[in-house]
């Protein structure tokens, strides 16, 4: 349910004054999730952060996710049980979403056709029947809250975002990390890996649906030594590592170097975001080896982290969470109110 245009102005009003709002919110708070790109350690630190959510009675009203976040957002948002969902994960087999081509045929694209038509090493039907498999909803339109999806349109090369039509494709779309698998191809058009423009899609929910809070689960990556690569040659798929250095060079404006960090939304709207980049095992790609320790550690950090103020969550977020009393001017911008583009 969205919230009025009355509600909406005044909120956005009260926080171009520089203050919360005056009064407690009617009815329980409404509290949005973001959940950011991370690989396949971001598919099982994300589905320990839900569960963890939902273990402490933290209610979601709108979610939005890129990469990783795409699809544990998308899988949540279309009714299925996260345990049900966590149980799946931790019993995957490889060929489920990664079926690279054979290597003769690789070598045959790139040296006797000089590359022409190839845009990557595995197809995506594999991982798209995965996702297909394990919805409850398969459309947007049919999530229990609305849900939204980012990925970069690469005929136009813009960000777009996803909130209709059918869920498993754009969800697909989101996690194609170039050169790893082939662009998705969703009505004429090829998308490709969110990631590659921001890492999570913060903007883009907090305005349309009149939230008191959002709840960032960010998955950073750790690379150690600042430009130490010795490490990176001594690892499989050492590009791949190369690729997420790029990725995550940058610091959204949200995150604080802390684990628990708390600013007002920048679009205006006075709402609280909650960031959470929670230090978990490392997890590399293709591998899921692991992968349940990076599911429990990120379960156990978020109740952690968000227990202390769950009982600010839960009744008057704007109100009585920590937010820095001087960071809402601060976090204004010329951006105020605009966000990305709804598919």
């Amino acid at each position: 349910m969205k919230a009025s245009p009355l509600q909406t102005w005044y909120r956005k009003l009260a926080a171009r004054l520089g203050r919360r709002s005056t009064t407690a919110p009617q009815g329980p708070p409404r509290i949005g999730v973001i959940l950011s790109a991370g690989g396949s350690r971001g598919i099982y630190a994300h589905t320990g952060f839900l569960l963890a959510l939902e273990q402490m009675g933290i209610p979601v009203s709108a979610i939005a996710g890129c990469s990783a976040g795409a699809v544990v957002g998308g899988i949540a948002a279309s009714g299925t049980d996260m345990k049900v969902w966590a149980d799946a994960i931790r019993h995957v087999k490889q060929e489920e979403f990664w079926t690279p081509d054979p290597v003769r045929q690789v070598i045959w694209s790139m040296v006797r056709n000089r590359g022409i038509g190839f845009t990557g090493l595995s197809d995506t039907a594999a991982g798209t029947d995965f996702f297909r498999r394990n919805l409850t909803a398969q459309t947007f339109e049919d999530c229990r809250y609305p849900l939204y999806i980012m990925a970069i349109n690469l005929d136009r090369s813009e960000k777009v975002v996803f909130s209709h039509g059918e869920l498993a494709p754009r969800m697909m779309a989101s996690a194609a990390m170039p050169i790893l698998y082939k662009p998705v191809n969703i009505d004429g058009s090829y998308y490709s890996d969110g990631a590659l423009i921001e890492l999570a899609p913060v903007d883009n929910i907090c305005c349309k649906h009149g939230l008191d809070a959002l709840i960032v689960h960010q998955i950073g990556q750790h690379f150690g030594r600042k430009g130490d690569m010795s490490e990176v040659l001594r690892q499989p798929w050492s590009l791949l590592e190369i690729i997420n250095r790029l990725l995550f060079h940058q610091r959204p404006w949200y995150l604080s170097n802390e684990e628990l960090g708390f600013k007002f939304c920048r679009c205006g709207c006075g709402a609280a975001v909650v960031v959470l980049e929670p230090q978990l095992p490392d997890l590399h790609w293709p591998h899921t080896e692991g992968g349940s320790q990076v599911l429990e550690v990120a379960r156990q950090k978020t109740e952690a982290l968000l227990r202390p103020h769950l009982e600010a969550l839960l009744s008057d977020p704007r109100q009585r969470l920590p937010v820095p009393p001087a960071g809402l001017q601060a976090e204004q911008s010329h951006d105020a109110g605009r966000c990305a583009t709804d598919q």
